[in-house]
């Protein structure tokens, strides 16, 4: 039994979207823009891999897909801008992009080490004395960017009541740090890897005491700015979202009933440097463009983005996933959620292949609302791929298989 509160979600009729009344882009003939025309390329796979949206269990209220192959381009979107309205999607929406953030965090490190600025072999205490105590294990920069630091998160009340009650609160980089260093080191640095938000928020502070300038500042100047990434910034203490943007839900089960909350407005300073910024796919692909065409990094930096810390990792010395492809090509991937949203970029990078991709779940926090990204990534990379018996892509997972196993696998 579905219970709104009127407070939150004012004058929506949840009968349209259930009878599918409510209007929804067909997404079989994409509106061409910044260069992206169809050409040869055939979405229906892609169409079909999106579904209806919004979907009767209101699991997801919009999305935004981009692919781009030698044959065509496909963008499109599907749903709607917000419940209340049932509006259409704007073209150039703003969203947040999660933990896609990270990227652009490790490529600003990047060109600080090409620079000689930052040594990813030295350790962090020295340029954090203030932060890391002196007693602490011996991290590298590197290990901030690879997930295999062993820094500890802080430790702070799990549940969603707790998390929708201080979604308004301010936190400090330093503070976070602070907060969590109290706990102990979860494993000797460089030994394992787990992915967190605690390097990159270090990472971010890194950026800031060696430039002298702010965080934000750096990414306008050596990203945003250099690529033309007008509709992307850090936010900072803003709990909004500036300019034409989609609205973010988040179920919440109260009193036998789901009710959804308007998870629009959020403040993101508890993921600085991880999980804060604020962007479009137009821009996103922007910048998937030439992350992959090695236009932000020197030559050494960006193998060094685009490799493991050691065989069988998960995870890249810049936190990006990977999918290993029969013929040898490598998908490289990064995906990322906030309560409300869900963003994913990725390619392969010879240019056979481009993607961005923004959601707004109702529940992007849960495990399962990655369902919707992995069959679109079975999706996408059938579309440079044509399987042979004995090998196919499990469908719902995005995991690559043979008749023995996975060869490689991509987590959120």
């Amino acid at each position: 039994m579905w219970s709104f509160r009127r407070t939150l979600i004012a004058g929506f009729a949840l009968g349209a979207v259930l009878a599918g009344t409510v209007p929804t882009p067909a997404g079989a003939v994409p509106t061409a823009h910044r260069g992206c025309h169809l050409g040869a390329l055939d979405p229906s796979g892609l169409v079909a891999a999106v579904g209806t949206i919004p979907d009767q269990k209101l699991t997801t209220t919009s999305v935004h897909l981009r692919v781009t192959t030698p044959a065509g381009c496909f963008n499109d979107t599907f749903g709607v801008r917000d419940l209340r309205s049932s509006a259409p999607v704007p073209p150039y929406a703003r969203f947040r992009i999660g933990s896609v953030t990270k990227v652009f965090t490790a490529v600003v490190v990047y060109q600080l080490v090409a620079e000689g600025q930052l040594d990813l072999d030295a350790p962090v205490r020295p340029y954090l004395p203030d932060l890391v105590p002196a007693h602490w294990p011996a991290i590298t920069v590197r290990q901030l960017l690879a997930h295999t630091s062993g820094l500890p998160s802080p430790v702070l009340p799990d549940g969603l009541d707790w998390q929708l009650a201080h979604r308004y609160d301010r936190w400090t980089p330093e503070e976070i740090v602070r907060t969590a260093l109290v706990n102990p080191s979860e494993y000797q640095p460089g030994t394992a890897q787990r992915y967190t938000n605690m390097g990159y928020i270090l990472a971010g502070i890194l950026i800031e005491r060696v430039t002298g300038m702010s965080y934000a500042e750096q990414m306008r100047q050596r990203i945003f700015r250099p690529l033309g990434l007008r509709d992307t910034y850090a936010p900072g203490a803003a709990t909004g979202i500036r300019g034409p943007h989609v609205r973010g839900y988040q179920k919440v089960i109260r009193d036998g009933g789901t009710e959804l909350v308007d998870a629009t407005r959020w403040s993101q300073t508890f993921t600085p440097a991880s999980g804060d910024l604020i962007s479009t796919l137009a821009d996103l692909d922007r910048f998937t463009t030439a992350l992959f065409g090695g236009r932000l990094l020197a030559p050494a930096q960006q193998r060094e983005l685009f490799s493991h810390p050691w065989a069988g990792a998960e995870l890249s010395n810049g936190g990006l996933s990977s999918v290993r492809l029969p013929d040898g090509r490598i998908f490289w991937g990064k995906s990322g959620a906030r309560y409300g949203y869900q963003a994913l970029i990725g390619g392969i990078g010879n240019g056979d292949l481009r993607v961005a991709f923004a959601a707004t779940p109702t529940d992007a926090k849960a495990d399962g609302q990655s369902a919707l990204a992995q069959r679109l990534l079975g999706a996408i990379l059938s579309l440079t791929w044509a399987p042979v018996p004995g090998q196919m892509l499990r469908p719902g997972t995005g995991q690559l298989f043979v008749k023995k196993g996975p060869l490689l696998y991509t987590r959120r």
